[in-house]
């Protein structure tokens, strides 16, 4: 495998998932994102140890990335849409922190995972107790012993974020988790970024005054420089052999990527008052029927997968699965949010157009598959020691000192590139 189809296999998967994460929102949305960029990994790099355990490592990922869900960023990217220096750099610096502790939950519960041997596994429970310990004490303390507000007046569980991520942090450093945490770090280095940049883009795009949800462009950039940051970390480090499968373990992640977390979904973003809306929207005549036709697709799609999910699994713990076992789960998992998020939007019922951001989910979706298509026949990668890197401080000193340049760069650009938005937002008075 290359390292250049290694790296944009899993930013556009990870990218795609979390476009159509706008659709649903919250944690469920981005834990059905955070799983397919974990699953993309595994097929992407075609480890058999790694595809033994794919449904365990990607219901890690998908809980590592919903973790950030609780955060609200809605004013600070109003924050970004002034003209005032401070509160525009502000409000771009705040987006990437949020994106950060995206990345670098999303990454550290995956890189762990991928880390677990049969002779050094994580205390699980341990490690869970110390981030919910650590997220209540950081939360109380910045918010209602310093009232260090970042999003006031909406809810400020970024800090609860910070200090689970802190925890987490520790916790890898100090059982020596240390190729997790460099998973955890480039994945935060990346999601921050992309989160940061795509509101610059959605600025821009607001300010020409082009009709598009640029909002779902801000989302999609997010989720490629986070898998873009997750890949490269995994691609840089020797990696052991995984610990040996637990059969159980396996069962019940296919359960949850293909039945739970689905259903949680569905319950959200099909409700009635939702799917009237909707169809409101569409100028359909029959609402009812069109809102008792979308229920039922939807959970006979459901169905459908669940049971396609089961038997595949069964199939390949039989040793008769003729396909690969990976690129099976990522393309189902794939096709299933993607049409779940169709069918959110009504896709089906409006005219294609490339006008709808939506509309590129599909050609994506078909590009990985020509992309794996055309690779499948490669080797699985193994490290190539020139291509290990070695961190130290001052790498990361330079790093983030880049990304701060940066941020300085787009604030500059977007102050000067427009007046005041809609939806700006004040954080500081002059």
């Amino acid at each position: 495998m290359t390292k250049k189809y290694l790296l944009l296999f899993t930013a556009f998967a990870l990218g795609l998932g979390w476009a159509i994460r706008g659709h649903f929102g919250h944690e469920w949305g981005a834990a059905w994102a955070g799983a397919m960029g974990a699953l993309a990994i595994i097929l992407a790099f075609g480890r058999p140890d790694w595809v033994r355990n794919a449904p365990t490592l990607a219901a890690l990922g998908g809980i590592g990335w919903a973790i950030g869900g609780i955060m609200s960023y809605g004013i600070v990217i109003g924050y970004c849409r002034g003209t005032d220096f401070l509160n525009v750099a502000y409000g771009y610096s705040m987006l990437a922190v949020i994106g950060g502790l995206y990345g670098f939950l999303g990454g550290g519960f995956f890189g762990l995972g991928l880390e677990s041997t049969d002779d050094k596994k994580p205390n699980w429970a341990a490690l869970i107790a110390q981030m919910v310990a650590g997220a209540y004490l950081t939360w109380g303390f910045l918010i209602y012993q310093l009232e260090w507000f970042m999003t006031p007046p909406r809810s400020e569980l970024w800090a609860a974020c910070l200090g689970a991520a802190a925890a987490l942090a520790w916790y890898l450093y100090r059982e020596g988790f240390h190729r997790a945490l460099r998973v955890a770090a480039y994945a935060a280095l990346g999601a921050g970024f992309g989160f940061a940049f795509g509101n610059f883009i959605q600025t821009l795009g607001a300010a020409s005054g082009l009709s598009y949800n640029w909002w779902n462009v801000m989302e999609f950039t997010l989720g490629f420089c986070g898998g873009l940051g997750m890949a490269y970390a995994i691609l840089t480090s020797r990696w052991p052999e995984q610990a040996k499968p637990v059969n159980g373990a396996n069962w019940f992640a296919i359960l949850f990527l293909f039945l739970i977390l689905p259903f949680i979904n569905f319950t959200a973003a099909f409700e009635v008052e939702k799917l009237a809306k909707l169809a409101e929207n569409l100028s359909l005549e029959n609402a009812s029927r069109f809102i008792s036709n979308q229920r039922m697709i939807g959970g006979i799609t459901m169905l459908l997968f669940i049971s396609a999910a089961l038997l595949g699994w069964r199939q390949y713990q039989r040793q008769a699965f003729k396909l690969s076992m990976a690129s099976f789960l990522f393309f189902s998992i794939a096709s299933y949010y993607t049409l779940f998020g169709y069918l959110v939007k009504g896709f089906f019922f409006r005219p294609y157009s490339l006008t709808y951001s939506d509309s590129l989910y599909l050609p994506i979706l078909l590009l990985l598959g020509g992309w794996w298509w055309w690779n499948r026949k490669q080797a699985a990668w193994t490290p190539d020691e020139k291509g290990l890197v070695s961190e130290s401080w001052n790498r990361w000193g330079l790093l983030i000192a880049v990304l701060l340049l940066l941020i300085l760069v787009i604030t500059t650009i977007s102050i000067h590139a427009h007046g005041e938005l809609g939806g700006a937002q004040i954080r500081f008075q002059k």
